[in-house]
């Protein structure tokens, strides 16, 4: 059963001889009703705070949850965000790759190139030496030839000039072969 402030105040007990001070009940009755009132009125506004505190607490909670799925969509973003750079890094360093190697092979080939025309020049470097040596060597045999005949027509034309032992019978010397004039340069 409920008791209630209201049923303390009207609740009425019997009298008989020997019992308690009515007085004294009655102001205790009082008492203990204003008390169970205030203890009531106490625990209302208790269940108040209590309901205001678990709105709260739902509102608080609610707003957790949206932080903690916020979090979650951000650290899930960034994670993508973060895969997604690693990716686009990775196409990038592919392509840096592929270009590098693509200008090694055009260098190669370009230094390949390069070296068969420096062979090239080099060979024909040695054929002209050779031909030059072979023209100096052509020159100076006919440098010596002329430088010969020089001296052999010096000759010829120093003994037409001496005279003949008289014990030889005159013999008719060889005629000496007229050389023609040099053409002069400036003459033209």
């Amino acid at each position: 059963m409920k008791v209630t402030p209201l049923d303390l105040r009207q609740q009425r007990f019997k009298t008989v001889m020997r019992g308690y001070d009515r007085g004294e009940v009655q102001s205790f009755l009082l008492e203990v009703a204003d008390d169970y009132e205030n203890a009531l009125r106490d625990n209302d506004k208790m269940r108040q705070d209590v309901a205001k505190l678990d709105a709260v607490l739902g509102e608080h909670r609610g707003q957790e949850r949206n932080l903690r799925n916020t979090l979650l969509s951000a650290q899930k973003m960034a994670d993508e965000i973060k895969d997604h750079a690693t990716q686009e890094a990775g196409l990038i360093v592919r392509e840096a790759e592929g270009r590098a190697d693509l200008l090694l092979q055009k260098g190669q080939a370009r230094l390949d190139d390069v070296q068969r025309e420096i062979d090239a020049l080099r060979m024909k470097r040695r054929e002209v030496e050779t031909s030059i040596e072979a023209l100096v060597g052509t020159l100076n045999n006919t440098l010596e030839f002329i430088r010969e005949q020089d001296a052999r027509a010096r000759e010829e034309r120093i003994l037409l000039h001496r005279p003949r032992p008289a014990e030889v019978p005159p013999v008719q010397a060889p005629r000496a072969v007229d050389v023609p004039p040099k053409a002069d340069s400036q003459t033209g």
